[in-house]
């Protein structure tokens, strides 16, 4: 995002937040309310994190007053919440310090600011839930109060029921970034579940199961997607705190797989290589991708290969690209993934490999063909 056109003081706040910031905090909606030049720009929305969804916070400076602080304009259904207030959570240190003695020439001070926002505002939800009138979601809530940096929301409105949400960080025995040789994250994968209660009615007897759903850092989907978790059922009585352990050992189990998994795939990519020679190019961390070179007979082409996590039981896609055919966009001429093709999860990656290859030895003739016939129709 460009900051050029904010003062050159809320720039430098900006650029500190951006690239300080540990909750990958995002910037909308930028805009001006400057009377006399509108093309300097000094409000926007942020987004923030929170509870696995965001909240959204208009901030607003006054670029004709760049050194004062930025009003705060919390959401529609955040009206009770005064992060002064005493009410909430004695207000922290720092907190009391960016605000009282706001100094615009500390480029810090708006993330600062933030993040004790951020803090008031967890309390804020944590005193809300607390207040509702269900056993169930009280009784919960006394279950995980060992666990640290829960995160709880009650949410409600005219055109939805009330519910209180929970996102729990899952702990598991295991660092997964020092299971990965080669790791490239700079920050711990994390995996959450969140858990939505709908509030009992008084005229409901029953109450409903919870949903749930697993939620994870976007960089752990290169080695383990938690969509493809079949989570362990909710029994009837069931808390969350009989439920989480063995969600957690599932969990762990199944990412040791996965990173097993990373062997094999490594293992069917150096089986390939005695048919169609040293890779191109080829994922070296997680092995989700290579790409070779291959011929039928002056018929030149690449193989690019896309392997799943649940490698082998999913077998790879593949893709053909012509080195000699360019479309109407002067691009090289593909086909479409490829995966009907022989398979089985249970052979050798040795056998995997020549099945794979003896298949692409009858696809190169089809897909010349194709190549031909895209170049008669450019």
């Amino acid at each position: 995002m460009a900051l050029e056109a904010f003062p050159p003081l809320i720039a430098d706040q900006l650029h500190y937040l951006l690239n300080h910031s540990s909750d990958s905090i995002k910037i909308e909606n930028v805009r001006s309310g400057n009377r006399f030049n509108p093309r300097i720009l000094d409000r926007f929305t942020l987004v923030i994190p929170y509870c696995l969804d965001a909240i959204k916070w208009d901030v607003i400076y006054n670029s004709e007053y760049p050194s004062a602080p930025p009003d705060f304009i919390f959401g529609p259904d955040d009206e009770d919440f005064m992060p002064c207030s005493s009410t909430i959570a004695p207000v922290d240190s720092l907190l009391d310090k960016a605000l009282s003695e706001w100094n615009n020439q500390d480029s810090t001070l708006l993330l600062v600011l933030i993040q004790g926002l951020r803090d008031q505002y967890v309390a804020y939800q944590r005193k809300r839930v607390g207040q509702v009138d269900d056993d169930r979601v009280k009784f919960e809530i006394s279950t995980v109060l060992t666990r640290k940096r829960i995160e709880m929301q009650m949410t409600s409105g005219a055109d939805k029921p009330e519910e209180v949400k929970f996102a729990v960080p899952l702990v598991m025995d295991m660092s997964v970034n020092k299971l990965v040789v080669g790791c490239p994250w700079k920050n711990e994968q994390k995996i959450y579940l969140q858990v939505v209660y709908p509030i009992l009615r008084k005229y409901e007897s029953a109450p409903s199961s919870p949903r749930l759903k697993l939620v994870s850092s976007s960089d752990l989907k290169a080695l383990f997607s938690v969509v493809d978790v079949k989570l362990p059922p909710w029994m009837d009585g069931m808390c969350l705190a009989e439920y989480l352990p063995h969600l957690e050992e599932t969990l762990e189990r199944q990412i040791l797989e996965a990173v097993s998994a990373i062997v094999v795939r490594r293992s069917f990519v150096e089986a390939l290589t005695l048919f169609l020679g040293r890779p191109l190019e080829a994922d070296p961390t997680f092995c989700r991708k290579a790409s070779f070179l291959a011929t039928s007979g002056p018929f030149p082409f690449v193989v690019h290969f896309f392997f799943p996590t649940q490698f082998p039981k999913q077998q790879p896609a593949l893709m053909l690209q012509s080195c000699q055919h360019l479309n109407q966009l002067s691009e090289p001429v593909k086909l479409n993934l490829l995966t009907d093709y022989p398979w089985s999860p249970r052979w050798e990656v040795g056998r995997m490999a020549e099945r794979l290859c003896d298949f692409l030895t009858d696809e190169a003739v089809n897909f010349k063909k194709y190549c031909n016939e895209a170049l008669l129709q450019h």
